[in-house]
């Protein structure tokens, strides 16, 4: 029998539905905060003091700098960021966490009626604090090229009569439909080494949100035994795709 190789790769929003600044070990705080021109008022030594004393690993921004776990594995890794969220008589900071897609899954207000500039954003920087719960992470593994981080996967040698992938095409394209567990699936090509789509299931039955190959989030769902996905139009409508099993 004709043997070929397999190369699955999901993306890592596969996981990321939910995901929390606790489920990360590592958070890159960098050395100076953009909208803090002149000095950071000593927000950067408060900000690592905290996440330390809450079990994360502090690493800096130059990933060439991050240890080996962390440059193999990028979205393990949520960025940190203090930004000067100042009104005219109050000192105000947001602190925020974003994830390895540039996708921000925590933010929090700090306010502070104190006037002087260094007290006052360190006092409000001490108010997002509570925000912050101790590190619990989930390992993300991912694949270190072109700034995509990936998770999980398999990479196998089967017999094609064996292989559990169920085919589906639109008449242009033909994909397998890869079953992860029972709440995830992707479609991929066969000779591709990334997802074409990435589906999570929902509350809803047969409904499921959608990661495009391109990065793109959309929704999904089986009709009449077909999956459909409303792909995104440039000008902001949707289009039906319909992928019919073969």
């Amino acid at each position: 029998m004709k043997k070929i190789s397999l190369v699955i790769v999901t993306a890592c929003s596969v996981f990321a539905f939910g995901q929390k600044v606790p489920d990360y070990k590592y958070i890159s705080v960098p050395s100076k905060f953009a909208t803090f021109k002149k000095e950071d008022y000593g927000l950067g030594e408060m900000l690592i003091k905290t996440l330390r004393n809450k079990n994360y690993t502090v690493i800096p921004e130059d990933k060439l700098q991050w240890p080996a776990e962390a440059q193999s594995n990028p979205c393990n890794v949520l960025a940190a960021d203090i930004i000067n969220d100042s009104g005219f008589l109050r000192n105000k900071v947001l602190l925020q966490f974003k994830d390895c897609h540039d996708k921000v899954i925590s933010s929090a207000k700090g306010t502070s009626n104190i006037k002087e500039y260094k007290e006052g954003y360190q006092d409000a920087l001490k108010q997002t604090f509570v925000s912050i719960s101790p590190a619990n992470p989930i390992n993300r593994i991912a694949e270190p090229h072109s700034g995509v981080q990936d998770v999980a996967v398999t990479a196998q040698l089967v017999d094609t009569a064996d292989q559990s992938a169920v085919k589906f095409s639109n008449g242009k394209t033909e994909l397998q439909k890869i079953q992860i567990d029972a709440l995830q699936f992707i479609l991929v090509g066969n000779n591709s080494s990334s997802p074409f789509a990435t589906f999570k299931a929902t509350t809803k039955n047969d409904v499921f949100r959608v990661k495009l190959q391109n990065g793109e989030s959309t929704l999904g769902y089986y009709e009449n035994g077909n999956i459909v996905i409303e792909m995104p139009q440039a000008n902001g409508n949707y289009t039906k795709e319909i992928f019919s099993k073969k």
